[in-house]
């Protein structure tokens, strides 16, 4: 079995968080500035690069341009893993004025900082600049907003997967305690059911992973997308790992295979009794 942090960050939840239009009126390069927006949210990121690096050319629209280009730039390097792209985002962002940016404007830009301090192995860097975001998501739309609690979560796996063991479940309970105040003010996360659920197996509270992971389940059709995602990661996490690991602590060395099998039953008649869908 893979290890924990490997199973729960190959299960994280990161796409394109649509960004602003730009903070006031556009009067020399409004077209290129749309078209790299327009190819940023639609995940075309190279056209998105090229269009955003002729609109940052432009005085009246630098800043917009260049925030475009390095979230842009690391959503590539997301995909690639190419360093060029990693130190040309760091580059862009660094450029940008934020005293031109709107409220919006600023948030992007530290989830932005945030995210390449991630991508640069930072992990704990980036989940202090990522947690000053989660003040301030209501700016965002909701699928973006997870994007954002979804990163800051995962850079907190990160960063205690680095710290010996007994200093792991401080990590965790930090996690679980902002995810319990998410979940409160937005009813429809996808992002904390499936943290909280992590966060109790990471711990060793194998039976509240156990509940967490059903609560989720049953809560997932809030989400934006009924549940779709939320599910498939939730059964990801319980089938590889939840189930793995209650075996394991069973008493009196049981049949592994049959005891799994049980486990499996019991999951699965959850799942149908409130959607498997």
């Amino acid at each position: 079995m893979k290890a924990l942090s490997a199973v729960i960050s190959a299960m994280a939840v990161v796409g394109v968080v649509t960004l602003p239009g730009p903070a006031r009126a556009q009067t020399a390069a409004p077209d290129a500035l749309t078209r790299a927006r327009q190819h940023y949210n639609a995940g075309e990121f190279d056209e998105a690069i090229r269009a955003a690096t002729d609109a940052a050319s432009r005085p009246a629209v630098h800043s917009d341009a260049s925030l475009l280009l390095g979230r842009a730039l690391l959503e590539r390097h997301r995909a690639s893993r190419v360093a060029e792209d990693l130190a040309a985002a760091r580059a862009a962002l660094q450029a940008v004025d934020t005293a031109s940016l709107t409220d919006r404007g600023r948030l992007d830009l530290v989830v932005g900082l945030g995210e390449s301090l991630y991508l640069d192995g930072s992990y704990r860097p980036a989940a202090a600049l990522l947690d000053s975001a989660l003040d301030q998501v209501s700016l965002l739309p909701p699928v973006a907003r997870e994007q954002v609690a979804d990163w800051w979560c995962t850079a907190m796996d990160r960063y205690a997967q680095t710290r010996p063991p007994e200093e792991r479940a401080d990590v965790y309970l930090d996690l679980t305690t902002r995810m319990r105040t998410h979940l409160g003010r937005y009813q429809d996360s996808s992002s904390a059911p499936y943290w909280l659920t992590a966060a109790a197996l990471a711990r060793g509270d194998l039976e509240l992973a156990w509940d967490l992971a059903t609560a989720g389940w049953v809560r997932a059709g809030l989400t934006p997308d009924k549940g779709l995602q939320l599910r498939l990661d939730l059964d990801r996490l319980v089938t590889q790992a939840l189930i793995p690991e209650r075996v394991k602590r069973l008493p009196d060395e049981p049949d592994a295979q049959v005891a799994t099998a049980a486990m499996s039953a019991e999951w699965e008649e959850a799942k149908a009794r409130w959607g498997s869908r």
